[in-house]
């Protein structure tokens, strides 16, 4: 590799916007031939994410609406941690409040979100996941569903690319041994 690549110097940094579980801070560089620029990155919160599996090999999703697209997707279950838990308490938390279901938890790997970004995500997959209770309802007005998909039919969801954590996914069935 050659030397033409270096790293920015960080001059300064401040917290533009912060809601729920989301933090904008504008930072200010020194690229490497002097010049300063500013970034806007998403800080804050690591997010988790589950490829969740039932003891008979179906994938369940969390089906619900999503402001950004602005439809409802069908989507692998996640969130973020409260004060003091760990990824993996914070994914059994996410994925009975969102599903109803309980598993076997496995840590897949940690993931970059985004190159503006500086939090990372954790990927995990949950096996042998049984239902155990009714999905909770959200303070904030949120509604979700607990689908269930075969194995082929996730394959073609993930293929479509409607739904986010694609990454999770792809990388929970290699994990499995099942792409």
């Amino acid at each position: 590799m050659s030397d033409m690549i270096q790293s920015w110097e960080e001059l300064s940094n401040e917290e533009v916007f912060r809601k729920y579980s989301r933090v904008i801070e504008k930072v200010m560089f020194r690229l490497p031939d002097g010049k300063e620029t500013d970034f806007y990155l998403q800080t804050g919160h690591d997010p988790i994410c589950c490829l969740p599996m039932t003891t008979d090999g179906n994938v369940i999703l969390a089906r619900q609406y999503r402001p950004g697209p602005a439809e409802i997707v069908c989507e692998l279950p996640g969130g973020s941690a409260k004060e003091g838990e760990t990824p993996e308490v914070a994914m059994a938390r996410e994925l009975l409040e969102e599903t109803g279901y309980q598993g076997t938890i496995r840590y897949v790997a940690t993931l970059l979100v985004d190159a503006y970004a500086t939090s990372r995500r954790h990927a995990f997959v949950v096996t042998d996941c049984e239902k155990v209770a009714e999905p909770l309802l959200e303070d904030n007005g949120e509604r979700v569903e607990a689908v269930l998909m075969t194995l082929s039919e996730f394959r073609a969801h993930l293929r479509s690319g409607q739904l986010t954590d694609i990454n999770v996914g792809y990388l929970g069935l290699d994990f499995l041994g099942l792409l």
